[in-house]
């Protein structure tokens, strides 16, 4: 499906057809395809508005981070054109205001793509020893009570007195 265009003037705005929550099917009668389901709805921004301003906008539009794929003039859903960058997005507009000036731009919005999912290591996590080793519990008792670091544990408002526990040992120190 080619957009119509109808008028050869500049807007001060520009609009994006946006669609978002459904997926790009075939119809089944002649296999062309159609944006089936979701929302599709027109935002209206300033001309001059900046990439990341676009994606914000997008963002906020249709409630979650998106990533822009738009329809080129003449042009089908099987040929969007990915929008990453601000250089990318002014030749979009320029396309339009060569071929087309003043039509919606069809915008297909999606989830960014989830990133890689880091596989879980091949040892057992169960099988790892995560308490302090000895010589850290060695070091730390034989030191004064007031180590680096430390869980506080309890504090006397009366004696100005607080306590840091270390592997459930409690040393005071006064403030």
């Amino acid at each position: 499906m080619s957009i119509d265009c109808k008028t050869k003037t500049k807007p001060e705005t520009l609009k994006f057809l946006c669609s978002y929550g459904g997926k790009i099917l075939p119809r089944s009668s002649d296999g062309v395809l159609r944006y089936v389901g979701g929302l599709t709805r027109v935002l209206a921004v300033d001309r001059s508005i900046s990439y990341a301003e676009l994606m914000v906008k997008l963002g906020e539009f249709c409630g979650y981070s998106v990533e822009l794929r738009c329809q080129l003039p003449d042009g089908d859903l099987e040929t969007l054109i990915s929008v990453k960058s601000e250089d990318e997005l002014k030749s979009l507009i320029l396309e339009f205001d060569r071929s087309c000036p003043g039509s919606k731009i069809r915008a297909i919005l999606s989830p960014p793509k989830s990133l890689k999912k880091i596989s879980p290591p091949t040892s057992n996590a169960s099988s790892i020893d995560f308490s302090p080793t000895k010589s850290f519990l060695n070091y730390h008792q034989s030191r004064s009570c007031s180590p680096p670091i430390g869980y506080k544990g309890r504090y006397s408002p009366s004696r100005r007195q607080e306590s840091l526990c270390y592997n459930h040992q409690c040393c005071d120190y006064w403030h």
